[in-house]
């Protein structure tokens, strides 16, 4: 990545360890969003100004207004610290007036209590800390030379406040004199149920789609999403960098599903997953998206990289497991890792793919697997698509997506293993 301010606001990931994922995901959805101002600024064709369609607004940068839930009180639907959880909606335009696309934002999750009060502090457990203006950009941007399938269509990011991707219960709240609230179901529903009086229950087509642990989100509730709507509308469903696996690390400890099961402990959560999936097995096993697309019947699509830089420095190689350091510099950047250890990336791409076999053979599913060293590409225009966008067979993840929305044709993309891919986005930790 050549941006020398975004290496600069990256480099305090270098020291991430498990109690610190929720802090960390604080600053992750800071850094992001400063991303996307940055990237955002410079990515305007003048060229497209006098293409566009007679009804889109000049601008397509302008800043999107955050809503507070106006049922929240009612519902008992709060963030962490008990404000009113929000979203940013962008009315739709011409042909897209009754499409509807939704983002549900990612940032992490917290496990212990103490890591919820933290969050509860920050924009991503309180609605006070929130933006109150955000740039859509990726496949939220009303540019169509940005977002050439849903430029028009009612466009939403659900903002994330919860902790545990939309999917807390509060039977799980403790009373011990930390007062925190674990809504996230309450929260999905009451959205949900004010997105339909504005419009969405007429939809012809939703798109329910999300980054990174919103993308677990809408993994988990894709099914419900489809319940939502009429029998005649299209619905379908994308998680971003949101397939997480279940893989031991380097000091062969399964680092993530201990952290799972404290999240499922903390908030509840069991009660949001498959029943299918909960009655047979441990319930934090049916937190891995590779149970939860097992029982999905809406037809799902999962962008990924083959490298994801959060799974990589935090399931595979979390600090706990590299006392000495020696994948510290491996961590910051692909081209800084010896032979031993590209060895072994290749293998936790190679566990990426097998967890994917049974989902290969989903005649309705689709996947974009590239070999790039990020995480999260479908909200950024750089990588949704533009000019220097990651490509797989000359396509991008916009047109990869749109082909597959719209049964244009069948999108079954992976990548050849690092380092074949030059149009990768990959994220370098070490320059600054």
């Amino acid at each position: 990545m050549a941006n020398p301010m975004l290496r600069t606001w990256l480099l305090w990931w270098r020291k991430w360890g498990k109690k610190d994922w929720a802090i960390a995901a604080v600053g992750f959805a800071a850094v992001l969003f400063t991303f996307t101002l940055l990237i955002e600024s410079g990515t305007e064709d003048p060229s497209a100004i006098g293409n566009r369609p007679l009804d889109l607004p000049i601008s397509a940068d302008d800043p999107v207004e955050l809503t507070l839930l106006r049922n929240a009180k009612d519902r008992g639907a709060f963030c962490l610290d008990g404000s009113l959880p929000g979203y940013h909606f962008e009315k739709g335009f011409g042909s897209g007036s009754n499409k509807w696309v939704i983002h549900i934002e990612g940032g992490g999750w917290c496990n212990t209590i103490e890591s919820c009060s933290y969050r509860s502090r920050t924009a991503l457990g309180s609605s006070k800390f929130m933006d109150r203006q955000v740039i859509f950009a990726g496949m939220l941007s009303r540019d169509p030379s940005q977002n050439p399938d849903f430029y028009n269509w009612n466009r939403i990011k659900i903002r994330y406040c919860d902790g545990a991707s939309l999917a807390g219960h509060p039977e799980s709240e403790f009373k011990n004199g930390t007062k925190l609230f674990f809504r996230g179901q309450l929260i999905w529903e009451a959205i949900m149920d004010e997105l339909l009086s504005m419009g969405m229950a007429k939809a012809k087509q939703a798109f329910l789609t999300g980054c990174s642990a919103g993308g677990l989100a809408t993994l988990i509730h894709c099914d419900d999403f489809r319940q939502l709507l009429p029998k005649y509308t299209t619905v379908k469903c994308l998680a971003d960098a949101g397939f997480f696996l279940d893989e031991k690390d380097v000091g062969g400890h399964y680092t993530m599903r201990s952290f799972y099961q404290d999240v499922l402990l903390l908030q509840g959560v069991d009660k949001s997953l498959h029943k299918n999936c909960v009655s047979k097995t441990d319930p934090s096993q049916c937190l891995f998206p590779q149970e939860i697309i097992k029982n999905t019947r809406t037809p799902i699509f999962l962008v990924h990289p083959g490298y994801d830089f959060w799974q990589i420095r935090n399931i595979l190689v979390p600090d706990v497991s590299d006392p000495s350091g020696h994948w510290r510099k491996c961590r910051q950047g692909l081209q800084y890792c010896n032979s031993t250890q590209i060895e072994i990336l290749q293998g936790f791409r190679t566990s990426l793919l097998n967890a994917l076999d049974e989902f290969k053979q989903n005649k309705e599913g689709g996947y974009f697997i590239n070999s790039c060293f990020i995480h999260c590409q479908t909200w950024f225009s750089p990588t949704w698509h533009s000019s220097s966008s990651p490509r797989i067979n000359n396509k991008t993840i916009a047109e990869s997506v749109g082909d597959w929305y719209f049964d244009r044709q069948e999108v079954k993309q992976i990548d050849c293993p690092y380092p074949c891919n030059p149009t990768c986005h990959n994220m370098d930790f070490a320059q600054h």
